[in-house]
C-alpha cells in the first residue's frame, strides 16, 4: 500500500485526526509508522501534508506512546571509556531477600557444641571446610571448586547499624547505602555509576522483573527477565520487523533528544537478538529452566560476550524461614541453598576468563536469632552473612568474629559493617579511591575487611 493510494494513512497523519491509531494493531506500532510515513513522505521531497507546520519533533514532543522512547530513555551510549577508575571489569549484585540465615549459610563449626544446644537439629555442624574453624552450607558442594581455587571469600557477623529487624526498613537502608530514615533517595549503585561515569548501553542490568532499589536514580537500569523476552515495549512482537524498520526510519538524522537514545535502544534489540541466534539456551549451559536460571544466564551472556556491563543485580527470594527451616542435610533452607549454589557455580563457569575480571557479591537484610523457635525455625536477627566470588578475590573468612559466647540481645552483632564491605569491593574491582567513592557512602569512612585482594 503506497502513500499515494491510501487515503486512510493520508488522513490519519493529520495532527487533528485521532485515526492515526488505526494504522498498527497497536497504539505503539501507529504512531511508529504515522511518524516514519511522515518521514518518508518529506525526504521524498513532497509537498507537506498539511500546512500546519507538522514535523517529527511535534509530533515526539506531542507525546504519541511510542514504546521505544520509554526503553531509549534507560540507556546511555554505545561506546563510551569511562570517567573514573584503572580498573576494570563487572560488579554482580546477588541480594538473598527474606533474612537469610547465616548461621547456617556459614557456620562456625568449631562452636558445634554451642550451636546444637541453642539450635538442636536445625544447626549446621559440617560442611565444605573453610578457615578459622567456619564450613559453608553442605548444600553449597557446587561452589567448592571456587573455596579450592581461591575465589570465594565469607564475612560473618555482617550488619549496619541502623537496620531493624523489618524486610523492609532493612532492605530499604542497604540499598540507599547505609542511609536511616530521610537520607539520599538514591540507592548506592545508582551513585556508583554516577561516579564512574558514562558507560554503554547494557552499563547496568537489573536481572528480573524490577529494577531494585539499589539502583534507584538516574542510572535507569536495563531491566530483562531473559534474552529470548527481552523486547521493546507496547510493539505487537509478530510485526516486530516492520515495526523495527520503521522506528530506524524515523529516528535517523533528527535533532530530538529522544533520536539517539531511540536508536540506541535499538542497536540493544539487535544485540540481543544476535545473541538470542548464537548463544546457546539456559538450559544447555546448565541453568535451572526458572527466573533465577534465566536471569542469571542473560547476565552472564552479555557479561562474556564484552558488552561492557558494569553493575548487574538479581534477587533470589524465598529466606525467610520462620517455620520448619530442615536440617543440614533436608528441608526448606538445604533446598533453597543449594538452588542457589547451583546456580552461582554455573554462572561463574559460564563466564570463562571474564570470571577474572567479575566480582560477585551476595548479601541479604539481616541474619536470625541465633536459638531456634518453637517451630523449628528461626525468627529476625541482626549479624549476617556475606560472600564474595569470583576475580581479586582474597579467598577465607574475613572480618570480625567474637564466637557464640558474645551475643547482642540474642544475637549475633554486626561486627562488620556492610559499607566497608562494599567500599572496599568496589575500589578493587574498578580502580576507584577512598575519595572517589565518598558520594556512594557518604559520611562514612572504610575500612577493609580484607575480601578483596
Amino acid at each position: 500500500m503506497t502513500h499515494e493510494t491510501s487515503p486512510l494513512i493520508a488522513a490519519s497523519l493529520h495532527p487533528d485526526c485521532p485515526d492515526w491509531r488505526r494504522l498498527g494493531p497497536t497504539t505503539a506500532d501507529a504512531a511508529v509508522r504515522a511518524m516514519a510515513d511522515v518521514h518518508e513522505i518529506r525526504e521524498g521531497g513532497r509537498e507537506q501534508a498539511w500546512s500546519k507546520g507538522f514535523t517529527r519533533r511535534r509530533l515526539l514532543a506531542g507525546g504519541m506512546g511510542v514504546g521505544v522512547a520509554a526503553v531509549g530513555s534507560q540507556l546511555v551510549t554505545t561506546r563510551v571509556a569511562y570517567a573514573a577508575g584503572a580498573a576494570t571489569g563487572t560488579l554482580v549484585v546477588v541480594f538473598l531477600r527474606g533474612g537469610m540465615d547465616g548461621l547456617s549459610m556459614l557456620s562456625p563449626a568449631g562452636e558445634a557444641a554451642a550451636l546444637t544446644a541453642a539450635r538442636g537439629s536445625v544447626a549446621v555442624t559440617s560442611g565444605i571446610s573453610l578457615d578459622r574453624g567456619f564450613v559453608l552450607h553442605p548444600a553449597l558442594i557446587a561452589l567448592k571448586p571456587y573455596v579450592d581455587g581461591a575465589k570465594l571469600a565469607a564475612i560473618p557477623a555482617v550488619s549496619t547499624p541502623a537496620l531493624s529487624r523489618s524486610h523492609f526498613q532493612a532492605q530499604d537502608c542497604l540499598e540507599r547505602g547505609g542511609f536511616n530514615g530521610a537520607g539520599s533517595s538514591s540507592g548506592w549503585l545508582d551513585r556508583l555509576l554516577e561516579v564512574l561515569g558514562a558507560g554503554t548501553t547494557f552499563r547496568s542490568i537489573a536481572g528480573g522483573y524490577n529494577a531494585p532499589r539499589s539502583l534507584l536514580g538516574s542510572s535507569s537500569p536495563v531491566v530483562l527477565e531473559s534474552l529470548s523476552e527481552f523486547a521493546i515495549s507496547g510493539v505487537d512482537q509478530s510485526l516486530v520487523p516492520a515495526t523495527m524498520t520503521a522506528l530506524r526510519k524515523l529516528y535517523t538524522g533528527i535533532d530530538h533528544p529522544m533520536s539517539r537514545q531511540a536508536l540506541i535502544a535499538l542497536a540493544a534489540a539487535d544485540t540481543v537478538g544476535q545473541l538470542n541466534t548464537t548463544e546457546q539456551t539456559p538450559a544447555a549451559r546448565g541453568y535451572s529452566d526458572d527466573d533465577w536460571g534465566h536471569a542469571l544466564s542473560a547476565i552472564g551472556s552479555l557479561i562474556r560476550t564484552d558488552s561492557t556491563v558494569r553493575v548487574a543485580t538479581i534477587d533470589l527470594g524465598g529466606w525467610d524461614m520462620h517455620t520448619q527451616m530442615g536440617t543440614q542435610s533436608s528441608g526448606d533452607f538445604f533446598n533453597m541453598a543449594k538452588t542457589l549454589g547451583d546456580g552461582l557455580s554455573t554462572f561463574l563457569h559460564d563466564l570463562g576468563p571474564t570470571i577474572d575480571h567479575t566480582t560477585v557479591v551476595v548479601m541479604s537484610e539481616f541474619g536470625r536469632r541465633v536459638e531456634k523457635n518453637a517451630n523449628n525455625g528461626t525468627d529476625h536477627g541482626h549479624g549476617g552473612v556475606a560472600l564474595v566470588m569470583g576475580g581479586g578475590v582474597s579467598s577465607g573468612v574475613k572480618g570480625t568474629w567474637e564466637t557464640l559466647g558474645t551475643l547482642a540481645d540474642g544475637d549475633i552483632p554486626g561486627s562488620n559493617d556492610y559499607r566497608d564491605l562494599l567500599s572496599e569491593v568496589v575500589m578493587k574491582r574498578f580502580g576507584l579511591t577512598a575519595a572517589q567513592i565518598a558520594p556512594v557512602f557518604p559520611d562514612w569512612t572504610p575500612t577493609a575487611v580484607g575480601a578483596m585482594v
